[in-house]
């Protein structure tokens, strides 16, 4: 079989390096479009869910996680925390009902919550948007009979473990309490109960 000048050698070469290339572009080509499937970082601080595992959260602790860019306080409560807490006497809050809607509807009661043991609030206070202090103790603030909760020092709004807010502070509404639910041994926050 006649050469006719070709080089074997060279050809396998060419083409060798043609196809690998050839399927780097490809790979440069499916990495950006595969990763715009994922949701961008706008689209997460929207509002996707963020999950928390509270199986480690021991009574009287409380946990922080970010979602839609704000703090969310997982708070274990005591069976203390939650006697003082339903016992508390209404008069001394705003809204001790939370008849002004800052929590889902499913959430109810002077806890606010769907397991007593466990308060879920967004840790924003409702007067500035400072971020209060958390005084679970009783007489932990400058406050008669301070049943435990929390303080905002810049502006002086006091909340019990509940996030209501007491009268005659600055904050107009109690914390607000965002869609949560629980599997397992986590939190899901940013997706209502009832939609499971």
């Amino acid at each position: 079989m006649a050469d006719n000048g070709v080089n074997r050698g060279r050809r396998r070469f060419l083409v060798g390096a043609t196809t690998v290339v050839g399927a780097v572009g490809a790979v440069g080509v499916a990495v950006p479009f595969v990763a715009s499937w994922q949701p961008s970082a706008r689209a997460r601080a929207a509002g996707a869910p963020v999950r928390a595992d509270i199986s480690l959260l021991e009574p009287g602790q409380r946990i922080t996680v970010e979602w839609r860019g704000r703090p969310v306080w997982v708070i274990s409560r005591t069976e203390e925390m939650i006697e003082r807490t339903e016992n508390s006497d209404p008069g001394r809050f705003s809204d001790p009902d939370s008849e002004r809607p800052q929590q889902p509807a499913y959430i109810t009661g002077p806890l606010r919550s769907s397991r007593p043991e466990i308060g879920v609030l967004i840790g924003i206070c409702t007067h500035l948007g400072c971020s209060p202090l958390y005084r679970p103790e009783p007489d932990a603030v400058d406050m008669d009979d301070w049943p435990g909760g929390f303080f905002c020092p810049c502006h002086g709004s006091y909340f019990d473990l509940a996030g209501r807010v007491f009268r005659n502070v600055p904050a107009p509404t109690n914390l607000e309490v965002p869609p949560y639910r629980f599997e397992g041994d986590e939190i899901i926050v940013g997706e209502d109960e009832e939609t499971t």
